[in-house]
């Protein structure tokens, strides 16, 4: 990325101001990464004091390139001064931009019945009367955040919280986060398989790559959740559970019949919650997904479907 030129060249080559930086006419309308001479500043070697910008560029004519950064007002760069430079990719969606923690939040209204407790930023959490599997996330502590004290007290009470309930005691965590580190470090243990992303996509896009619904599709709704079956209500040969929270909807225990599989039955019960909730004006769809389970994420990337944030899952020592 580095450019050749001094910073007093003239900045033009056979096309004006375009130099190794990978900048020029080209590049307007698009994302871009500047590295510039700072005039009349001295830098911490003692040479040339320089500064980056990223932004929009709008404009590149008259030895001058104008950028707009994400805030504040657009800012014109002499060409014979950019050092280096490069386009970059779009900004992520705002739907990617949310924090882990504020994603995983809109995981509540799938569970209505789960006890909730905050910690802080943390949120304990206890299904009372689980039926079949006791599911990690609506009996684990959602330890995202800053739970208001250091973390080693904070892990107590979530002993005690568990302890008192009769119930294992796990946090999922943000996988590679300072919480995962100190959780290591107080001795609680991974789980074994018990790694999972969460998956975010953009209603729109995922209905238009799904097409129309096939009118064999059962749906059951009760308050902002629902559950769409293909087949016997008693005997699905495909089935999927939903719930919308505020504009987003979560998408979750997907199955399909595995002597059916490989018809297009997944897709049909997909199809069928995400117009049930765009009705609902639901406009981001997430899910998790198990990173080990390969049919899963090649199934869930081909609608459109993007990993937002990783979870793991300790179990106290």
């Amino acid at each position: 990325m580095a450019d050749v030129r001094g910073p007093h060249d003239s900045g033009k080559s056979t096309a004006e101001g375009i130099g190794q930086h990978r900048l020029g006419p080209h590049v307007v309308g698009q994302r871009v990464v500047v590295r510039r001479v700072v005039r009349g500043e001295t830098g911490p070697t003692g040479g040339p004091a320089f500064t980056d910008l990223l932004g929009t560029c709008l404009a590149w004519a008259d030895g001058v390139c104008r950028v707009q950064p994400e805030d504040g007002p657009a800012v014109s760069i002499a060409v014979a001064d950019i050092v280096s430079g490069k386009p970059v990719p779009p900004r992520p969606s705002h739907r990617l931009r949310v924090s882990a923690r504020e994603a995983e939040l809109h995981t509540a209204t799938l569970w209505p019945a789960v006890e909730r407790v905050a910690l802080g930023e943390w949120q304990l959490r206890c299904d009372p009367a689980p039926t079949g599997r006791v599911l990690k996330r609506a009996n684990s502590c959602l330890a995202m955040g800053d739970p208001g004290q250091p973390v080693p007290s904070a892990l107590d009470t979530v002993r005690s919280f568990y302890a008192e309930r009769g119930r294992q005691p796990l946090v999922q965590v943000e996988s590679g986060s300072a919480v995962e580190d100190e959780v290591l470090a107080a001795g609680w243990t991974a789980v074994p398989q018990g790694e999972s992303e969460l998956w975010l996509a953009s209603v729109a896009v995922v209905r238009r790559s799904l097409g129309a619904v096939p009118d064999r599709v059962e749906l059951e709704i009760s308050g902002p959740r629902a559950v769409a079956s293909v087949g016997d209500a008693c005997d699905p040969l495909a089935e999927g559970r939903a719930a919308v929270d505020g504009d987003w909807i979560g998408l979750h225990g997907l199955l399909v019949d595995p002597t059916h599989r490989r018809r297009g039955l997944g897709r049909t019960v997909v199809a069928e919650l995400l117009e049930w909730g765009a009705e609902q004006g639901a406009l981001t769809a997430w899910l998790h997904v198990e990173t080990d389970n390969d049919a899963a994420l090649a199934f869930w990337e081909g609608l459109g479907f993007l990993p937002h944030h990783g979870c793991r899952y300790y179990v106290a020592g």
